[in-house]
This record gives structure tokens, sequence and C-alpha cells, in this order.
């Protein structure tokens, strides 16, 4: 006798064979029983639970001989050739096949005329979001009103592709997904009617990778039980299907745990030669962390998932692995998934990704110093410790910078000539100034005769415009050059006058002069240099040059910079710790 493939052999003949959809059986019945049934039906959900064989079981039940009733007698003739297919009035129409409007206009000629076998004409209409635009059209009015001897039964499995006018016309059952339960107590009952022995953990395995399709679930077994001569194990389904069993996982676990690298590139070549798809690895190792991520944040968990079998393995390794690192791993796992896709060596992505997870506690531990910020204060991020040593070397180092410094009269402090000199380490605002060595230019006869000439003029007038132009260059060359202030013109350089020596010192330098020197030429329409000289000076020599004496001591400098004398030192110390790159000024 030729052989049946197990799915067609055991499709549903009544509502009781019917698995996993209680809620849709009972209200077909009593409706049939109340005669109570509807001129239009659309059922929809997933692939292979029963919605084809539900449409037949009801297309029986009303046109049974001993009926109507709540189950077809699958003894009459109109049974027996209703499932045979050999009855005219009950149609089974395929709209992949049949989506024009042309076919669906035929259909709607046919339907006024009265059934000739049996009590009602039942036109079944599978997959009828297939249908066209124009096809939905032709079915709306008869759908909506059809003679009382015809029932359409729509099935689908994208309901929300089907027009809002066909949904409201009909009665809607959404089938769901069959319980892993279910699923394994319907394939247990096949195997002892068909002689198979099958091992509990292989079946739910089989069950599991259904996806709660029962059709899907009966086909796998019948492949199987062919393979294995009739005798179902764990193993030889995980052999089939290419199936990894959790043991594995929980090897590959360990290695990432531990950040055993090698270990780990040894476990995916073994899988790889076992003939292991890398793509269905990973989806698969993802969700052996995500089950682990349920049983360590949720009590009871294992019973959520249908993917854990033996739940005290899964507790001790979810013991070992930290909820934030659970977290992570499965965040890494699902990016590198959706990147598989288009990977053309999925193999090397896939060793990519848990060698990623192997390194993602040394990524923790690790901030680059880059990161940390000037005066960021105690919202600076913690560093390696061998980078927080390189930070106390360079700070002793800066230290003894500053000690020379003062030593030899190279910073500026807040005091002028003949004040009170302070020896000890006191607060900025409070130190005396110690004058610096005068930087006399060259020619400064010849800048002060070009002051008050037309060509200075214009210039003074466009400062704002340099400064801005140095800003958008390099904003922390414009933070050290603002302080200076343009006191006069000659041929092709300018005068700037600087308060402060460590401003004029920094801008001295040959890239902070070089962008300054290009705003200039930009901005003023010609190359200037960039000369400078200290703002008391510049005022000493000017004051000489027309015969008045120096009065020095009347001049409001001293608080002015005793206040800028503040933030001197620490933006002094950020660029020598960070460099002058790093340092960001912000007024």
């Amino acid at each position: 006798m030729e052989h049946i493939a197990l799915y067609r052999a055991w499709r549903p003949q009544s509502f009781q064979d019917m698995v996993g959809q209680q809620h849709i059986i009972q209200t077909l019945q009593n409706a049939i029983r109340e005669q109570r049934v509807s001129h239009a039906y659309l059922f929809s959900g997933p692939r292979g639970t029963g919605k084809t064989s539900a449409a037949k079981v009801l297309a029986k039940a009303v046109n049974c001989e001993r009926g109507p009733g709540p189950e077809p007698c699958n003894e009459c003739p109109s049974c027996l050739r209703i499932t045979a297919g050999n009855v005219m009035d009950v149609q089974e129409i395929d709209a992949a096949s049949n989506r024009g409007v042309e076919e669906i206009r035929d259909l709607r000629d046919k339907v006024k005329y009265a059934p000739t076998e049996v009590r009602r004409k039942v036109y079944i209409i599978d997959e009828v979001h297939m249908l066209t635009t124009e096809a939905f059209n032709a079915l709306l009015k008869t759908l909506e009103e059809p003679p009382s001897h015809v029932m359409f039964i729509l099935a689908t499995t994208e309901p929300h592709k089907l027009p809002a006018t066909i949904i409201s016309r009909c009665q809607r059952f959404d089938f769901r997904r069959v319980a892993l339960e279910e699923q394994t107590a319907h394939l247990s009952a096949i195997c002892e009617k068909e002689g198979i022995t099958a091992d509990v953990n292989a079946l739910q395995y089989i069950a599991r990778l259904s996806d709660g399709g029962m059709r899907d679930a009966v086909s796998l077994l019948d492949q199987i039980s062919s393979f294995t001569d009739g005798k179902v194990t764990y193993e030889q389904v995980l052999g089939m299907t290419g199936g990894i069993p959790s043991e594995q996982f929980a090897r590959l676990a360990t290695a990432i745990l531990e950040g055993d690298m090698g270990l780990l590139l040894e476990l995916v070549e073994q899988l790889m030669h076992e003939g292991k798809s890398a793509d269905k690895c990973l989806e698969n190792l993802m969700y052996y962390f995500r089950d682990l991520l349920m049983i360590k944040m949720v009590p009871g968990a294992d019973q959520l998932t249908e993917r854990v079998l033996n739940p005290a393995e899964f507790k001790d390794m979810a013991t070992a692995f930290s909820r934030d690192r659970l977290f992570q791993i499965v965040d890494t796992l699902n990016k590198y998934l959706g990147e598989m896709k288009y990977a053309t060596h999925p193999q090397t992505l896939f060793e990519v990704a848990l060698m990623k997870l192997c390194s993602l506690q040394q990524e923790e531990s690790e901030t680059p110093l880059g990161a940390l910020q000037a005066g960021s204060g105690a919202n600076a991020p913690a560093v390696h410790s061998g980078e927080l040593d390189l930070l106390k070397r360079q700070i002793v180092a800066l230290e003894k910078k500053l000690e020379q410094a003062l030593q030899s009269g190279g910073i500026s402090g807040g005091g002028r000539d003949g004040a009170s000199s302070a020896k000890s380490n006191s607060a900025p605002s409070s130190a005396p100034r110690i004058s610096a060595p005068s930087k006399m230019p060259p020619n400064v006869d010849k800048f002060i005769a070009g002051k008050d000439s037309p060509d200075f003029a214009a210039i003074y007038k466009q400062w704002s415009l340099v400064l801005q132009g140095v800003k958008e260059e390099k904003v922390t060359v414009h933070a050290w050059f603002v302080d200076g202030e343009p006191v006069s013109v000659m041929d092709d350089a300018v005068l700037v006058a600087f308060k402060n020596t460590i401003h004029r010192d920094t801008t001295e330098k040959p890239a902070n002069r070089q962008v300054i020197e290009n705003v200039l030429a930009a901005r003023l329409g010609k190359p200037y240099r960039l000369v400078t000289i200290m703002q008391r000076d510049w005022n000493e020599a000017a004051q000489k040059s027309v015969g008045q004496p120096s009065k020095e001591e009347l001049r409001l400098e001293h608080e002015h910079d005793t206040a800028e004398a503040k933030s001197e030192p620490w933006i002094d110390e950020a660029i020598q710790l960070f460099g002058e790159d790093l340092v960001v000024i912000k007024e």
C-alpha cells in the first residue's frame, strides 16, 4: 500500500481530533447545536494550527446527513465524499493561484444556484490575503449578503493584509500556537498508534522546533522515524535537525565566563565539523542566555520557557553570571545575529561575537585617558591603574616645574614691584605677583608712532572679527589670545599687548602663532605678522615717548589680574596634564 504522510493520515476529521484550539471548537459546536451558524467565517493564525482542517470539519458538520450536529459522523455518504473532496458544492479554492477578479466574478455568479448534493454550499478560500484589491471588491457584496444556502470560510496566515470591510463581514477566529505539552501528548499518541518508539525528550525537542505548528511537528516526526527505523532518540533528533544539546551551550557559557578564547574557538570548530549552521548556533546561544536571564531574575521562570529541560543546571549557570553581564551578552548576540544575515562568512562572525563576549569584562574596567575632562571633578570616570600612575608622575613633574618657575620669577602674580612678597604656598588670590623679565619687541618706537594711524584704526574696528575667526579655527588658541588687545600696527605687523605672561607665552608658540596669522590674513585682507608685548611695558614705553612719568601705582590692574590668577594655574595645569588638544575651555 502506498505510504501516506503522517500529517495527512492524522489530519483532524472531527472537532475532537483538533489539538489546542478548544476556544474555537466550543464556539463552533455551540453555534451548530443552536442553529446559529454564520454565513461567513474568518480563520486566521500561524501555519499548521488547523485552520483549513477546521473549515473542512465545519463543512461536514453542517452537511452531515445525521445532523447538523456538533460533530460530523464521518460515516454517511456526505461526510465521506466531503473528506475525499468529491462534492462539487464544497469547494476549496487556493487564493494564491486564483487571485484575480475574473475568478471571483465566476464564483459570484455560481453562488446563486442552489446546492445539488448536500444541504449547504461551502466555499473555503485558503490564503485569502493573496486576492487582489479588485477581487476583494467583487467579493464584498456577495460576502455580506449571500443566499441562505451558502457559507464562506476564509483562511489566512496574515489577517492584517485583509481590507477592514472584509473582516467586518465575517466572524473572526484566531488560531493560537499549540502549547508544548499538547503537542508532546499528541505526538506520543501518534507514536503509540503507529508503533514508533520515541523518547519523551525527543518528542519535546521536535515540538519546540515546530514553533507551535502541529503539522510541522507531525511532519518532522515522520521524517525522523523513517531515518531511525521506528526508534526515535534525543541524540538522533539533534543529529538530523542540526540542533545543539544544552550541554554544549553550557560549555560555551563556561568558556565565556572564564574568558577562555582558545576553548571557545575549539568548540566553534567542533560545531562546524558536525554540520551545524553558524547562524542557528548564534540564535540558539542567544536563547540560552535569555533563559539564564529569565531564571536569574524571575522566580519560577523555568515554567515560562519551553526550552529548559533541566532547570537545576540552568540555575547553577545563571548564578555564575551577573545580571548586567547577561544583559550585555544578550544585546551583543542580538546585534551580531542581525549582521549575520548579510555576512559572507557566518562562521567568522560567530567567532568574533564569542570573542567579543569574552572581552566584555575587560572593556568594563578600561576607560581611555582621553575620556577624562579637565575640571570634571567628582564626575570623572574611573581610570586604569597604569593611567593613574602616569597622572601622578605628571603631577609631580608639574609641581617641580612650578617651583622652579617661582624661584626664577617666571610666573606673574597679583602684586607690582615694591609689593611685599609672600613665601608661603597660599591661595592664588592672596599670592603677590612676581614681575617677569621684560621681553620688549624690536622697533617699539615705530609701533608707538603708528598707534594713532588710520591703518590701526581700521584694524581695531575689525578686531572682533579676528577673535571670532580664531575661535572658529581653534577654540583653545582663542582662550589664550582673547586676553590680548591690539595697540598698534607697523607695515606688515600687528602689535598685541597682553596683561598676563602665560597668555602671551602660549600665544607665541609656533603652532598657535600660525593659526592667528592665518586668520589675520583672511579677515584683514592682507598678511600680517603677530608681534606681542606685555601691557605694562607698552604703557611705560608710550608714556616715556610723551615725557610723562610712570603711574603704574595708580592702575586698577591688581584686582583684575588677581581674579584671573585664580583660574590661570588650573588652566595651565590642565594643559600640562592632558595636552592642549584635549582641553576645552568654555567661557
